[in-house]
């Protein structure tokens, strides 16, 4: 019997036993007519859809334990008001265009959509707000990295080997907070590359950003309590805190990065910055002004959650600490991704909390998202103890090094007229082109995407303040030929935009 055939007869074999169904013992009906009854609703609520074959009058009655002839008598009557037609050699088939809506169907429209309960507050707010825009492979789109020369055939053998020596707790969930190699190849990593003091025990491996962000957020504050975030802010910050019910309190960026708030800005619970490249500015956080923050977040007795997206692409100036490295008392949470330097869709991230958090985040981690992937998380630590994944990194520095140096000689130009200048060019895989205030950059954004250039108006991650206007151009997806001819149509357009002098 195959699969719908076995779920259209325990469906058919429930309806006939319902007690105070329409096709129940209770409707008083010969078992034809209640047969009839349940194949009819079937159709109408779109269990069997339109065009589906049904299994043979035989086979049906096998499954349901009824006489053949209960089953004809009900199908025929069903082919006589038109919701099946035969086809001789074929079989019998729910008629195509069939339009039979049952009040209570399971797939037919509201017959009062007003009347539903629909979206909480928080909900509108999320499917409202900006977020993500799709991806468009189009030179200059920010965020996604170039993934055409990661090492495939190198990535499936390792993939193939750990599939295949899978034992049964490697397909299980994870009660641990990840592989546990993984977790020692990401310490080791991190205690280079970013100067963070920690143990592997402190690290969780998750799906990404996204999901550390919703697990500090969840864990260290309340519905009310008060975020701040940078200003102007990463989507994914914002929507993660708003699905939390906190409360969000912009702080202004400004070309050395975070800005501390007035005094009487309110207390926070969390401080989300991003101080190695700044999203969407691009600007990096002085080491003074990391020492600031970690004062107010002291003062405040808050968390501080240091998200480094995109750290291991720098190019101009050796790295600053980071805020974890320079934590003397154990309140920042660090979290990282691989998508950068690996591919998108591996949908693993990083997150490091303080030894008093561990046991806490580790149990909700589980609790809450069942994570598994073992296999997966143990190719990739194989993947980083053998090399292969600092050779990936080097080599995706010098390329991206080269796309930004081409960019900026290629926008170079533009940055004689008032008003424009460029931040982050140091690091990451995007920067941001500033223009003057009058500039829509909404407008400006649109007009290069029909001409298939894909790039990103500030304004629209600004929360509160209306003074920056810009664009962001990202590199990382860009294709070394088509940069320097995109720039410079990118320039040209944004000349035009540009108020008179």
């Amino acid at each position: 019997m195959t699969q719908s055939a076995t779920l259209l007869a325990d469906y058919l074999l429930t309806e006939l036993s319902r007690p105070d169904g329409p096709a129940g013992p209770a409707s008083g009906l010969p078992l034809n007519r209640r047969l009839y009854e349940a194949l009819r609703r079937a159709i109408a609520d779109g269990r069997l859809g339109a065009g589906e074959r049904l299994p043979s009058s035989r086979a049906l009655a096998h499954d349901l334990g009824l006489s053949r002839n209960t089953v004809v008598a009900a199908l025929e009557q069903l082919g006589a008001e038109g919701y099946l037609s035969s086809r001789v050699g074929s079989g019998t088939y729910v008629q195509e265009h069939l339009q039979t809506p049952v009040a209570g169907g399971r797939r037919g429209p509201a017959r009062n959509p007003s009347a539903l309960p629909g979206l909480s507050v928080r909900g509108r707010r999320l499917a409202t707000d900006a977020g993500a825009a799709e991806l468009e492979i189009q030179p200059f789109t920010p965020g996604p990295a170039d993934f055409s020369a990661f090492p495939l055939a190198l990535w499936q053998r390792l993939q193939n080997r750990h599939w295949r020596a899978a034992r049964p707790e490697m397909l299980d969930y994870t009660t641990s907070g990840g592989y546990g190699p993984l977790r020692r190849a990401v310490a080791d990593y991190l205690r280079v590359s970013r100067s963070v003091r920690l143990l592997p025990e402190q690290v969780l491996i998750t799906t990404g950003t996204q999901q550390s962000l919703e697990l500090c957020a969840r864990l260290l504050a309340d519905a009310g309590e008060t975020v701040w975030i940078e200003d102007p802010a990463y989507w994914g910050a914002v929507k993660a805190f708003t699905a939390c019910d906190l409360r969000l309190y912009p702080t202004a960026v400004d070309r050395d990065g975070w800005a501390p708030p007035a005094a009487d800005a309110p207390a926070p619970r969390l401080i989300y910055v991003t101080p190695s490249h700044q999203y969407p500015s691009g600007a990096v956080l002085t080491l003074l002004r990391r020492h600031a923050l970690l004062q107010a977040a002291r003062a405040a007795n808050a968390w501080v959650l240091e998200d480094d997206y995109d750290s291991e692409f720098r190019f101009d100036a050796a790295p600053l600490a980071s805020l974890a490295g320079l934590d003397e008392e154990g309140r920042v949470c660090y979290l990282g991704t691989f998508s950068k330097v690996l591919y998108p869709g591996i949908k693993l991230g990083y997150l490091v909390v303080p030894p008093p958090l561990v046991e806490a985040f580790r149990r909700a981690h589980y609790d809450l998202h069942r994570p598994g992937q073992l296999p997966l998380q143990a190719a990739l630590a194989e993947f980083m103890e053998l090399g292969h994944f600092a050779t990936a990194l080097r080599r995706a520095r010098q390329t991206y090094a080269e796309r930004r140096a081409t960019l900026l000689r290629a926008l170079q130009p533009l940055l004689a007229n008032p008003g424009v200048h460029l931040s982050g060019a140091a690091q990451g895989l995007h920067l941001c082109l500033h223009l003057p205030s009058a500039v829509d950059d909404q407008a400006l954004a649109a007009t290069l995407a029909r001409d298939g250039l894909s790039v990103r108006p500030l304004s629209a991650y600004c929360l509160q303040r209306r003074d920056w206007r810009g664009l962001l151009i990202g590199y990382g997806y860009a294709q070394p030929a088509l940069i320097e001819p995109c720039a410079r149509r990118l320039a040209a357009v944004v000349q035009q935009a540009l108020p008179a002098p």
